[in-house]
């Protein structure tokens, strides 16, 4: 009695793309999270679908990178309110971050590209 060796497990299949409507919705809850959670929302949605839509994975690298930008001025804002200004520069940030996430979330949600006017860029 010789036991048959169990089937090799299956190749992971890639994703499947997403569709047009689906592209619009990541790339849109990218934009509008990086308002109320900067660096969290758009990180998260770039990880999971960077690969399945080359629209989220460009949209959610730009809201990250501004998400990155965002973050760092509210630390050194943190820091500063021990001078007074820190307060001024945190205020003008959620400013600066609502009026483009608006923006941006409006463009993301036609299916438009945005580009922030100012940010880092650092995830390439």
């Amino acid at each position: 009695m010789s036991e048959t060796p169990p089937p090799p497990p299956a190749a992971p299949q890639p994703a499947a793309p997403l569709s047009e409507a689906d592209e619009r919705l990541y790339a849109t809850l990218a934009q509008a999270g990086n308002i109320l959670f900067p660096l969290i929302a758009p990180l998260i949605v770039w990880l999971i679908f960077r690969e399945r839509s080359r629209f989220v994975d460009t949209e959610a690298k730009e809201a990250l990178n501004f998400g990155i930008l965002a973050v760092i001025v509210y630390v050194v804002s943190s820091f500063l309110i021990l001078v007074i200004i820190g307060i001024f520069t945190w205020i003008a940030m959620v400013i600066v971050a609502v009026i483009f996430g608006i923006q941006a979330t409006i463009k993301n949600n036609k299916g438009e590209s945005y580009r922030y006017p100012f940010s880092l860029r650092l995830i390439k």
